[in-house]
């Protein structure tokens, strides 16, 4: 089973999640897209382009087939491996995932926290402006402690998740925001540029069961962004959570998906 992680994270799983999956006979698997930690880089990459690298993991490992889950700007990559790996890919679940841009009917920005919506229009004016905007607001979070994280995050956070970022999930979120971006920054502007530009694939390609969750009180990316990716994706399953936000589905869903994917052939 392998996982996208969000952005602006490395390949590393939080251990609740590795230990669920070993006592479910899962073998769970990361990896860093194009940028991020010691990932080479891949200029003008889409979302397209992660079902070329999960093909090429799937081949070195000798997996003849894959369950994926993706969550936050996992999520569009999770649904690319979908789309465009239908022999290997056997179900997907998805958490908290971003629409395409423009997306006909959904209002993009609308609920959003201020970091997200910034970041987003950064990206809409090209790769200068969003690298501009990267450096000056990622430098806070690649500064945060245990303690001070919610402040990086202060717009971003509803009530749920910054009680979340009280525990030690806080440690782990800061640990793989360091190895993702404390190099280099070039992973996070790709996936952004990515996530509004053409993704390279149309939803109603996928024909795998899909399951999709997000959380009502999600800031950093709106429950309306999945509740219009479900009406757009065959064959899917969406739960949507009103007491969850963004992180919560983080330390409370995972074991939820891990049996899902198993339930799906």
């Amino acid at each position: 089973m392998l996982v996208q992680r969000g952005t602006p994270q490395s390949r590393a799983l939080y251990d609740p999640w590795v230990e669920d999956a070993g006592a479910r006979g899962i073998r769970l698997i990361g990896y860093e897209r194009p940028g991020y930690g010691g990932s080479t880089l891949q200029p003008g990459r889409a979302v397209a382009s992660a079902a070329k690298d999960v093909a090429a993991i799937a081949q070195k490992l000798g997996l003849e087939q894959l369950r994926i889950w993706g969550v936050s700007g996992g999520g569009p990559h999770a649904l690319a491996c979908a789309a465009l790996l239908p022999g290997l890919v056997v179900s997907a679940a998805v958490l908290a995932s971003v629409a395409p841009y423009p997306a006909e009917g959904l209002d993009y920005f609308a609920g959003m926290g201020e970091s997200n919506v910034l970041l987003g229009r950064a990206a809409l004016q090209g790769r200068e402006a969003c690298e501009r905007f990267v450096e000056e607001d990622f430098s806070a979070l690649l500064r945060a402690t245990p303690e001070s994280i919610t402040e990086a995050f202060r717009t971003l956070l509803c009530p749920a998740d910054a009680a979340v970022l009280t525990t030690d999930f806080a440690h782990f979120v800061i640990r793989t925001v360091r190895e993702g971006i404390s190099e280099r920054r070039d992973g996070v502007v790709d996936d952004e540029i990515a996530f509004v530009n053409p993704w390279g694939f149309e939803l109603s390609q996928i024909r795998i069961p899909v399951l999709l969750m997000h959380g009502g009180q999600d800031l950093m990316v709106p429950i309306s962004h999945t509740q219009w990716l479900a009406g757009k994706i065959p064959n899917v399953e969406a739960r949507l959570l009103p007491d969850d936000g963004h992180v919560t589905l983080h330390v409370r869903r995972i074991p939820e998906v891990h049996a899902w994917l198993l339930s799906r052939t």
